[in-house]
């Protein structure tokens, strides 16, 4: 489960990538460029959080399908929290499952962690823009 998530988790980035390089290069000649690129981060987080919740459901329909948990909300709500690292005080698994409850958490910090280096790459990007933009009208 780890290695589908992580791999959904990078195409999902990849794709998203591809569009803000795209809409990035539209809005490049724009004077309000930090403007627009907020808005560009802004429709990137909405897809990344878009992938971490698609993960959470896939995660959940595991524990769901497996019996881990009793019906599909509290399989969301475990998942959400395991994924987070969160944990929540109302669901627990039962000792056969523990460790997969532990998985989850791992690969969520995995997929956060993979979700922080994007978005450092994009203000990185920016920034390297920003700089250009200044040198160029000095």
């Amino acid at each position: 489960m780890i290695v589908a998530t992580v791999i959904f988790h990078v195409i999902g980035l990849i794709l998203i990538n591809e569009r803000v390089i795209a809409a990035t290069r539209i809005l490049r000649t724009s004077r309000r460029y930090l403007f627009a690129f907020a808005l560009i981060m802004g429709a990137a987080t909405l897809g990344a959080t878009l992938l971490h919740a698609i993960e959470v459901v896939i995660w959940s329909s595991l524990y769901w399908i497996l019996g881990a948990l009793p019906d599909g909300k509290s399989a969301l709500l475990y998942s959400l929290g395991a994924m987070t690292t969160y944990g929540h005080e109302r669901f627990y698994l039962a000792d056969h499952w523990q460790l997969m409850g532990a998985l989850e958490a791992l690969n969520g910090m995995m997929l956060f962690g993979l979700t922080t280096a994007f978005f450092y790459g994009m203000i990185r990007e920016a920034l390297t823009e920003r700089s250009a933009r200044q040198t160029a009208t000095s």
